[in-house]
């Protein structure tokens, strides 16, 4: 029981900081940071209509991821489209993952929601996961390279995940 609901805790709050991060509100301004419109070309508003529609391809499907640029030309060529497609497919599999365990994990906590021990298990998940935390956004800080490789490795076996940043707009 304790295993499952500081498992569904880790999953939860996974969840919860991507959907924090992975949407336009918070990728538009990064973009403007990075100065994605100057990079590409693209005045600001396309590059917001472009990215709204591959993050909407990414969160509500259909993986179509075929946007067009402002010249009428695709904007993902065709090895992009296929990672986006796969990149579709994990955050399915990760979705349904946190629904299945944190689903158990919340019936459990409510099932045992009186005794000590269910809310020892959350405090141990929400533990875990910022032990782990810490630990990953030292590893990512001084080892991005590596860090980005082993999770594409894990994630996209396949190695569809190198592209060139002076001709893909995925990377731009």
């Amino acid at each position: 029981t304790g295993a499952i609901i500081s498992t569904a805790v880790v999953l939860a709050i996974a969840a919860v900081a991507l959907a924090a991060l992975f949407n336009p509100v918070w990728i538009g301004p990064a973009q403007v940071r990075s100065d994605v419109p100057a990079i590409t070309g693209w005045s600001s508003a396309e590059v917001e209509r472009i990215t709204g529609s591959v993050v909407g391809d990414v969160l509500l499907g259909p993986p179509a991821f075929d946007v067009s640029g402002p010249d009428g030309q695709p904007v993902l060529d065709d090895a992009e489209r296929g990672h986006m497609r796969d990149v579709y497919t994990v955050l399915r599999a990760f979705a349904l993952v946190v629904l299945l365990v944190g689903g158990a994990g919340a019936l459990l906590l409510w099932r045992h929601r009186s005794e000590a021990a269910s809310w020892r298990a959350v405090a141990r998940g929400a533990g875990l996961l910022a032990s782990a935390g810490a630990v990953l956004a030292v590893l990512v800080t001084f080892f991005f390279d590596a860090a980005f490789l082993a999770f594409h490795l894990v994630f996209f076996p396949q190695g569809n995940f190198s592209f060139d940043p002076a001709t893909e707009r995925l990377t731009q």
